[in-house]
């Protein structure tokens, strides 16, 4: 176990590498939207790549962010009947979740995803709006995001089942391992 303990500790640190850059790209998201605000109203300037580089950015931000969100436990739960179990409750529908609904929607999206961005990326897909960008970078980024978020997933799986054997434990609250 500790060996899977051992991996699930470098995916966390991949998780937070692209994390990282996911909250660089809202900065820089940010300052294009203010450029192009500026550039259109004070200059008369505009331009559909601006518009296009916000989008990507915004996907690029949300799908390489989202393995860190998972790492962090701070993704959407609905916390009907969650919140009343205890600890060893929780990891157990942790557990099911994660076999039953996470990673076979993750195998799924990546199965549909794949094909659909390689082809884009072989062909070279451009916008079709005058002066658009390169598409394919961005379609490319839904099969890596969700190889992201599946071993993040993996990560946490390991680690509910660790904490379930009593191998380590985790904070009760934000259910991280305790240091």
């Amino acid at each position: 176990m500790q060996g899977l303990l051992t991996l699930a500790s470098g995916i966390d640190r991949i998780s937070r590498f692209f994390g990282i850059i996911a909250a660089v790209l809202v900065a820089v998201a940010c300052s294009i939207s203010a450029g192009n605000a500026l550039s259109r109203y004070a200059l008369d300037l505009s331009s559909n790549a601006f518009l296009e580089i916000q989008w990507q950015m915004f996907a690029a931000t949300f799908l390489l962010g989202a393995p860190y969100v998972l790492k962090l436990n701070e993704h959407v739960r609905v916390d009907l009947v969650y919140g009343s179990l205890g600890p060893r409750g929780k990891l157990k529908v942790d557990i099911i979740g994660y076999l039953v609904f996470f990673f076979p929607v993750c195998f799924i999206m990546l199965e549909m995803a794949f094909p659909w961005a390689w082809a884009s990326m072989r062909a070279g897909e451009i916008s079709a709006n005058a002066g658009g960008l390169p598409v394919w970078p961005a379609k490319l980024l839904l099969p890596f995001g969700f190889v992201l978020l599946t071993l993040q997933g993996l990560a946490e799986f390991i680690r509910r089942v660790a904490a379930l054997r009593g191998d380590i434990a985790l904070d009760v609250h934000y259910e991280k391992p305790v240091q």
